[in-house]
């Protein structure tokens, strides 16, 4: 608990385009700010602040990971990594990463790496060695070259012992393109541990596909299948995805016979390998009888966020003769959206019959079908 992570997110990054700063623009499914916080949920960092900019105060709500330490932004980027510095005050921090917000793709080993040389270093930060020849230029005409021997390409996280950055900082006059040059003018030597090609930082508009190619390569994706079937008995409603729907008879079983939220449940933790309900919530156990599916969803889902995951889509398929699921699609969408945390969009139930074939089709009762796409960065 005595490393600490700041995340510079105040400014405005409006030159990537999207008409929102480029931390809040969607990135293979996610905020850049979600991939670039979750990067840093590591062991080793017991704390992690976030520099907001005041407009964006409320965004932090929707972060998966929390706690977050919220600082405000400050007029430039020095006077933003200050109010971070001084958020951490009094928490016995002994070493400090300042990241830029939008560089999504750091890699932990990058981040490990810079921690490991504060052992030794009052400073380190990674950075990558010009290999490409350089020139200088002026009205789209060469005029001239650069020597590139012991020049490199500098990035983030940017690591010092707390104490040194923040006397560095207190003392230093102004802005500063980075927290190296602080450091530096404060007469701290800063290690230089190895850079990574993939840790770019979005600035304009084609680094989003770029950054999203690198982080689809890096994805941790499951696939899980549900399958569930309950016949009918006597009733006057079946609940199906959380809806219920009038029918001339119910559906039975141990719990509600919600065959649909069975299904689903069953794929997440198909995805797992978790096995399925029955291992959670034995139906030897009297407790559930009657339960309101709802419960075994919700511990599927937090089961899969509680081991890293995030729940990308789910596609269930109901089958049976009646009722019509279709005037009732919508509904369960956003019924089975609502439990699991997830937009409507990412959630598909869809119906069809088996042509008067099997049981389904004699009108003995219900199955289901359902896929799940659990992705972990």
């Amino acid at each position: 608990m005595t490393t600490a992570a700041i995340i510079v997110a105040a400014g405005r990054g409006t030159r990537a385009g999207g008409g929102v700063p480029k931390q809040w623009r969607p990135l293979a499914g996610r905020r850049v700010a979600d991939w670039t916080l979750e990067r840093f949920a590591t062991p080793q960092i017991g704390y992690v602040v976030l520099v907001l900019n005041p407009e964006d105060r409320d965004a932090w709500k929707e972060f998966a990971q929390t706690p977050l330490i919220l600082a405000p932004g400050g007029d430039d980027r020095a006077g933003s990594v200050k109010n971070g510095l001084a958020a951490l005050d009094g928490l016995g921090i002994t070493k400090v990463l300042i990241h830029d917000v939008a560089r999504p793709c750091v890699s932990k080993d990058t981040i490990r790496a810079v921690l490991d040389a504060l052992d030794a270093h009052p400073g380190a930060a990674p950075g990558l060695a010009v290999t490409d020849a350089l020139w200088t230029g002026a009205e789209g005409l060469v005029t001239g070259t650069r020597d590139r021997d012991g020049l490199f390409a500098a990035q983030t996280p940017q690591g010092f012992r707390y104490e040194a950055i923040v006397a560095a900082h207190a003392a230093h006059p102004g802005a500063a393109a980075d927290d190296v040059e602080v450091a530096r003018a404060a007469g701290l030597t800063v290690a230089i541990v190895p850079g990574d090609p993939d840790n770019l930082k979005i600035t304009r508009a084609e680094d989003f596909a770029r950054a999203e190619r690198i982080l689809r390569q890096d994805m941790d994706v499951r696939l899980g299948n549900g399958y569930d079937v309950h016949r009918f008995g006597p009733g006057d409603h079946v609940i199906l995805c959380g809806i219920k729907v009038p029918h001339d008879r119910g559906l039975q079983g141990h719990s509600d016979a919600d065959v649909g939220m069975h299904a689903v449940t069953d794929a997440l933790y198909g995805a797992l390998a978790e096995g399925d309900i029955g291992r959670h919530f034995p139906p030897s156990d009297p407790q559930w009888k009657g339960a309101a599916s709802e419960i075994f969803l919700r511990h599927a889902v937090d089961l899969v966020r509680a081991r890293g995951f995030t729940v990308s889509n789910i596609d269930c398929t109901l089958v049976c003769e009646y009722p019509k699921i279709g005037p009732h699609a919508l509904a369960m969408q956003k019924e089975m959206a609502r439990i699991m945390g997830l937009e409507t969009t990412r959630i598909s139930v869809k119906a069809t019959t088996s042509e008067r074939l099997g049981f389904t089709g004699r009108g003995e009762g219900i199955a289901a079908l359902a896929t799940a796409c659990l992705v972990k960065p």
